[in-house]
C-alpha cells in the first residue's frame, strides 16, 4: 500500500534548491557544484560532485507514493542484487541507513553511474543485458516482497480504467470510444493472463532501455523504484524494438543469455502483448494521476487535447489485433 500521510494535491514547490542542499549536507556531504536535473517526473532526482570529488545522484521521493517499508524493500533488494556483483544502482548507507528524511521529504543518496545509453539494437549488448537479468532472477527468486505491490491485470489495468473513467480527462466527446476499446483490450489481456498463470518473483519492474546504461564494464541497471513481483517477462519484453522478425531475433538472443543462469518458463511470451496493453493503460492513468503536479501540465501539454485521445483509441485498437496475433516464439532449439 501506499503512503498516505501526504495530501494527494501535494506538489514539489516546496523542494526549492536550498532545501534539497540543506538535505544533503544534513548527511555531511557537501555539494561543489551545481545541482544538475535529471529525467525523472514522478520523483526529482539530481547529480551533483561533492568537496571530495565523488560524484552522486540525490533522489527525492514523491511523498505520497510508496511507504517506508517499500522504499527499504527496494534499497534492501538492490543491495542484496550488488553482492551478487549484478551491477545496479545501489543507495549509499549513511550511519548505516539508505533512507533520509528532510522537512518532511524523503531521499536517498546513490554513487552516480557513469556510461552511455544501452543500444537496444546492439546485439552484442543486448546479449550481456539478457545474461545479467538472468542472473538477477537466478538470485530474485530466493525469497519474495513483502511490502512492494504484485503486478496483475487488478492492479495495471482495473485501477487504471477506474481512475480515468472518474478524473473527466478523457474529453466527453471521445469518451464512449476511448473506454469501449480499452475495455475489449483489457478483457482480452485477463484471458491471456489467467491462462498462463506465471510464477512471481522480485523484479525491477520497469526494465526499459533508459534505465540501463553501458558503463566501461558493461550494462548498469538503476531506478528500482517500481520493483514489485511478478512474471520474468516483464523484465525482458521491454527492450523487444522493432517488427516481428526483428522483435523475434532480439528475444532469441535475450533468453539464450538469460538462460545460461535462469530458466525461463517459455509460456509466459503469451504475456508479452498483454503486458504492453496494460502499460499503455497505466501510463494514461498515470498522467491523469499527476496532472495537478504543474511538471507534467508543462511537460506533457498534449495530454490535454482531443489529438492525443484520437490516438490512443487507435493504438488500442492497433494493441486489440496484436492480443489475436500468435505470441512471438522462438526457433526449434526452444
Amino acid at each position: 500500500m501506499s503512503d498516505t500521510s501526504t495530501p494527494a494535491g501535494f506538489h514539489y514547490q516546496a523542494l526549492t534548491p536550498d532545501l534539497i542542499l540543506d538535505a544533503i549536507e544534513s548527511l555531511g556531504i557537501y555539494p561543489e557544484t551545481g545541482l544538475l536535473a535529471l529525467n525523472s517526473y514522478e520523483n526529482r532526482v539530481y547529480q551533483f560532485r561533492c568537496d571530495r570529488q565523488i560524484r552522486y545522484v540525490v533522489k527525492f521521493y514523491r511523498p505520497e507514493r510508496w511507504s517506508d517499508a517499500q522504499i527499504l524493500e527496494e534499497h534492501e533488494f538492490s543491495a542484496e542484487l550488488a553482492q551478487q556483483e549484478i551491477p545496479i544502482a545501489t543507495p549509499v548507507l549513511i550511519e548505516g541507513q539508505s533512507l533520509h528524511h528532510y522537512q518532511g521529504f524523503r531521499f536517498a543518496l546513490f554513487p552516480s553511474m557513469g556510461g552511455r545509453a544501452f543500444e537496444v539494437d546492439n546485439l552484442d549488448q543486448l546479449e550481456e543485458v539478457g545474461r545479467f537479468v538472468g542472473r538477477m532472477h537466478q538470485y530474485a527468486q530466493a525469497k519474495t516482497f513483502t511490502f512492494r505491490e504484485t503486478l496483475s491485470p487488478a492492479l495495471l489495468g482495473d485501477e487504471s480504467l477506474a481512475w480515468l473513467k472518474a478524473s473527466g480527462h478523457v474529453p466527453q466527446s471521445l469518451e464512449t470510444a476511448y473506454f469501449t476499446i480499452v475495455e475489449q483490450v483489457l478483457t482480452k489481456a485477463k484471458r491471456l493472463w489467467a491462462e498462463v498463470d506465471a510464477t512471481s518473483m522480485r523484479l525491477h519492474g520497469d526494465l526499459h532501455p533508459s534505465n540501463i546504461m553501458w558503463t566501461p564494464d558493461g550494462p548498469g541497471f538503476v531506478d528500482l523504484d517500481d520493483a514489485k513481483m511478478g512474471p520474468a517477462v516483464q523484465d525482458l519484453w521491454m527492450m523487444l524494438a522493432g517488427d516481428r522478425q526483428q522483435q523475434t531475433l532480439q528475444l532469441e538472443i535475450l533468453l539464450e543469455a538469460y538462460e545460461e543462469f535462469c530458466e525461463f518458463d517459455k509460456r509466459q511470451l503469451k504475456l508479452i502483448e498483454p503486458l504492453r496493453a496494460m502499460r499503455m493503460l497505466h501510463y494514461n492513468a498515470w498522467l491523469s494521476r499527476r496532472w495537478e503536479d504543474p511538471a507534467f501540465p508543462m511537460n506533457f501539454p498534449w495530454y490535454a487535447e482531443e489529438k492525443y485521445w484520437e490516438q490512443q483509441i487507435l493504438a488500442f485498437k492497433e494493441q486489440l489485433a496484436l492480443l489475436d496475433e500468435p505470441p512471438l516464439s522462438l526457433i526449434p532449439q526452444y
